[in-house]
């Protein structure tokens, strides 16, 4: 199969191929590399590309599934694994300095779940340093630019799994996503994105950045490829002790095109001041799209919008000063050359590894935790979240699915956030509250601004119903199809 035909297949439909005998997973995997070769150099998706482990794993899927012993649906199909999930014997950095060279000994459980399902792993996608950032540009290598335009963001901080699916680098990415970092780069990046509920998918094996709000899921072409990864990466983990034991996996089940009777509500709160025109008008159409397939919208109150991102990086921060406290030059990573005595190397160790984002958020959760600041502070944050978690429970009694934006705004310029964190953090005004309230979202296309850059419509669902808004985004993504583009990379091909 031609190399374009191959590239423009989901994932689905590229495993689909494979197992038909249409093409094979070697000729996709050769694909994709060239595809890398020629884009790479401008986009800059991955911190690692591992062509030649990559290419030895197709050999292996073909054999296995001309064996008839590897039968799934992603058997023999190219993806990528954002840069923060271990793999034993591949390099995970977190985008950061301080783990440059850091080769786990162990793989997480999402990605051993998709190898022993046949993906081929074509190497660690670009993120901002250890998934602190909005827009993909304090990874230590790099930023990474947005495939629409090379001068705007991919977002973050999975925005090199995103950009990576947006410019036909791999087939489907896995990113993780801890106070919106799957969901807003998915709608940066004009890709589909899924953040299931907190315990869904197992932790172990991800690099913490916050504890209590941390997931991996999925960023795809499309609904049907991110439901279907979801449904091979959900299972419990006796290693994650957060992981939920439920057997409700089955998502492709809700791959159905009906959102008849099904109850939607749009909070006022998130279409009010600082959102962009035409985000809004995008979002809202797309909620008139599902009205006139028979879905009930109503407006309503949801109250507490403008504590979320207080709360939020107060905790975030919190726990992200108590995860990378490890990492001091003693057991494994970057260690300071010059240093006279224990003291001076941990200092200098981590004045040297870690960027300023990083540094900035350590010190701010170090602040909220210490004494005289503990209870006015982090205490304070954890009501908060609760408060916000009963604010949902309240509002899903009344509806099934809450459908929003994603952001406030398309893709940013590069630097225009990072030269001022506060308007960065404000970005997240969307997404944070799901994960504090332990929430499954997904983000989707819904349009596109003046300048051709994607706008994401956001879904919420209640605690484990993640079924319930993949078929509502399923049925949004069926009357949408017509209407969705791709980037122009022909411009992007060559250039370094």
């Amino acid at each position: 199969m031609e190399k374009e035909k191959i590239l423009a297949l989901t994932a689905v439909e590229l495993g689909k191929a494979i197992a038909a005998g249409e093409t094979t997973s070697v000729e996709a995997t050769k694909a994709y590399l060239d595809q890398m070769d020629a884009v790479e150099g401008a986009i800059h998706s991955y911190v690692t590309v591992e062509a030649e482990s990559a290419l030895a794993a197709a050999e292996a899927a073909d054999a296995a599934i001309k064996a008839g012993t590897l039968t799934g649906p992603l058997a023999g199909v190219p993806i990528a694994v954002k840069d923060n999930m271990c793999i034993e014997g591949s390099r995970t950095s977190c985008s950061s300095h301080i783990l440059e060279n850091f080769v786990p000994t162990f793989t997480a459980t999402a990605v051993k779940r998709l190898q022993d399902a046949g993906a081929v792993i074509l190497g660690r996608t670009n993120m901002d340093e250890f998934a602190m950032g909005s827009t993909t540009e304090t990874s230590y290598y790099g930023p990474t630019s947005n495939p629409w335009n090379l001068e705007h963001v991919p977002g973050g901080s999975s925005g090199g799994s995103a950009a990576a699916v947006a410019a036909d680098e791999c087939a489907m990415a896995l990113g993780s996503d801890t106070g919106g970092s799957i969901r807003q780069p998915a709608s940066f990046c004009g890709v589909t994105g899924i953040k299931p509920t907190y315990g869904r998918v197992s932790r172990y094996g991800l690099i913490a950045y916050g504890s209590s709000l941390d997931q991996i899921g999925p960023l795809g072409k499309d609904v049907t490829d991110c439901a279907t990864v979801l449904e091979m990466i959900s299972a419990h983990d006796e290693k994650d002790s957060t992981s939920a034991d439920r057997d409700d996996i089955k998502f492709t089940e809700a791959l159905v095109d009906n959102v008849k009777g099904l109850k939607i509500g749009l909070p006022r709160d998130y279409f009010g001041e600082g959102l962009d025109p035409e985000v809004k008008e995008a979002v809202l159409a797309a909620a008139e799209t599902l009205r006139l397939k028979g879905a009930i919208v109503e407006e309503f109150d949801l109250g507490l919008v403008e504590y979320a991102i207080p709360a939020y990086y107060v905790i975030a921060c919190a726990e992200a000063s108590s995860n990378l406290e490890r990492f001091d030059g003693v057991k494994y990573g970057f260690r300071t050359p010059d240093y006279a005595d224990l003291h001076s190397m941990y200092k200098k160790t981590r004045s040297e590894g870690f960027g300023p984002e990083v540094k900035r958020r350590i010190m701010l959760g170090s602040f909220v935790l210490s004494s005289g600041y503990f209870d006015a502070y982090y205490v304070k944050a954890l009501r908060v979240k609760h408060m916000i978690k009963d604010a949902f429970d309240k509002a899903f009694e009344k509806y099934d699915v809450i459908l929003g934006p994603c952001a406030p705004t398309t893709a940013l310029k590069k630097g225009q956030s990072l030269s001022d964190p506060l308007k960065m953090y404000l970005g997240d005004i969307y997404t944070v509250s799901v994960n504090l309230a332990g929430l499954p979202g997904i983000s989707l296309p819904c349009g596109y601004d003046a300048n051709g850059l994607p706008i994401g419509l956001q879904l919420l669902g209640q605690t484990f119903d993640e079924k319930t808004i993949i078929r509502a985004a399923y049925s949004f993504e069926q009357t949408f199809v017509d209407e969705k583009k791709k980037p122009d990379l022909t411009a992007v091909e060559g250039r370094a």
